[in-house]
């Protein structure tokens, strides 16, 4: 039998205690920590493991962890990241990769320095609907594609960053499609391919005064492969998240992704192919008054397994979460911000 892999958390907030509780059935979940000391200890007693006010602490103290997991506020996963691949440990990032591609390519840089593993949290690709469209591609069903549109209709209130002293703040938030959609910006390259150019206009209609950035935008994308490209996004949706779509438009096929968090097939019509009955998948992330992306947790934790314990091929590598930020920052770049106006 295999050895039992060791892990470590770094942040015991939300998305923390989800990698907890798949630490613990896929191994031993050795070492926590948080700043707030009060979390890492209520972990800490309820699995067992021995809790730390920061990672630092950790890292000197625990001399056998395998893999630890950065969960930390997005503006400190470059840091954490650098700091356990120093310390010889593999690492697992929760999206977004981090803030920058300068930093990204710093964690990059540290880990084959170090000789370590660092994982990219990408659970949506997990999603059946997804690997399902992914397939039709890599096998040419849909031919050449011609244009994609992706809608990203969620909500997010003031009591959603008031209860947060981090969330909203350029520093360590970044903006909602760092925290909110960059697994829906993963989803256009990986599906469809890198972007060259970009124009965007983005406004803060609802949280000004709460956030320090764009709560909705629009987006026009023009891909290397010369496909075109739209994205509409918004944290603005009445109550409740609305939608979270796909659509793409090929020479031989349409296909929309859709639901809230990309997990049904709402519509299709393909040559000569259909998609069969996909699998439900897991349930989205929910956390109380917000639900999240589709809960995959479970199996980026099987490929994490695979790769450490029997050399098999990462799910999701840094060149990709690099990816990721980079076309975020392209966005960011070209966003003309309007303050919006009304008559």
């Amino acid at each position: 039998m295999d050895k039992p892999l060791h892990f470590a958390l770094a942040g015991c907030g939300r998305i923390g205690l989800r990698h907890a509780a798949q630490m613990q059935k896929y191994g031993v979940l050795q070492a926590v920590c948080d700043v707030d000391a009060g979390k890492a200890a209520a972990l800490a007693a309820t699995s067992g493991a021995t809790a730390y006010d920061s990672l630092d602490r950790l890292l000197e103290q625990e001399k056998n962890i395998d893999l630890v997991a950065i969960c930390t506020p997005n503006g400190l996963h470059a840091r954490h990241s650098i700091q356990a691949l120093r310390a010889g440990v593999n690492v697992l990032c929760e999206k977004p990769m981090a803030l920058s591609t300068q930093d990204c390519g710093e964690m990059i840089q540290q880990a084959e320095r170090a000789n370590r593993r660092l994982f990219i949290v990408k659970q949506n690709r997990l999603n059946p609907p997804v690997a399902a469209v992914k397939k039709l591609i890599e096998e040419g069903k849909l031919g050449r594609l011609y244009t994609v549109q992706l809608n990203c209709f969620w909500n997010r209130d003031r009591e959603y960053y008031s209860s947060s002293d981090w969330k909203g703040t350029l520093a360590l938030d970044g903006g909602t499609l760092y925290t909110q959609f960059s697994h829906f910006i993963d989803l256009l390259y990986w599906l469809v391919g890198d972007i060259r150019e970009v124009h965007a206009l983005a406004g803060n209609f609802e949280h000004q005064n709460t956030i320090e950035f764009e709560d909705s935008g629009v987006v026009i994308l023009k891909f290397h492969n010369g496909a075109l490209g739209t994205i509409h996004f918004t944290i603005n949706a009445y109550q409740e998240n609305m939608e979270g779509s796909l659509t793409l438009f090929g020479e031989k096929g349409t296909v929309k992704i859709g639901g809230q968090y990309l997990n049904t097939v709402d519509y299709q019509k393909i040559k000569d192919y259909s998609i069969p009955n996909v699998a439900a998948g897991n349930p989205a992330n929910d956390y109380g008054k917000y639900r999240g992306s589709m809960s995959n947790h479970n199996l980026v934790y099987d490929n994490i397994v695979d790769v450490l314990r029997h050399n098999g091929s990462i799910l999701t590598n840094c060149y990709e979460g690099l990816k990721t930020v980079e076309i975020i920052e392209k966005i960011y770049k070209s966003a003309v911000m309007a303050q919006p106006t009304y008559r």
